[in-house]
């Protein structure tokens, strides 16, 4: 079974590989992207969503770190459980 599911996860991943491909070629005309003083750029339609896609993943990342440091913080304050004998711990003599 965990084959399988590594197949399938193969065989997904390889999906997604294709139709990006695919959308890629489909779309290599160049655009150009005008910036502030007068820069400009001009590169792939792909390029230019894929620049996108990164860097909105990297602002989104960005934005979670406070809440992550500040989830870290409140579990390395909750005491650790103490160790309590139990009934189950009793072992027959």
């Amino acid at each position: 079974m965990k084959n399988v599911m590594r197949y399938l996860g193969l065989l997904a991943k390889l999906l997604v590989f294709l139709l990006v491909l695919g959308f890629a070629l489909k779309n290599s005309q160049s655009v150009v992207f005008h910036s502030y003083l007068g820069y400009v750029w001009q590169a792939p339609l792909i390029v230019m969503l894929g620049l996108a896609f990164v860097l909105g993943v990297l602002t989104g990342a960005l934005a979670l770190l406070p809440t992550l440091f500040r989830l870290r913080r409140e579990v390395g304050k909750v005491p650790a459980p103490a160790d309590t004998e139990t009934a189950t711990d009793i072992r027959p003599v």
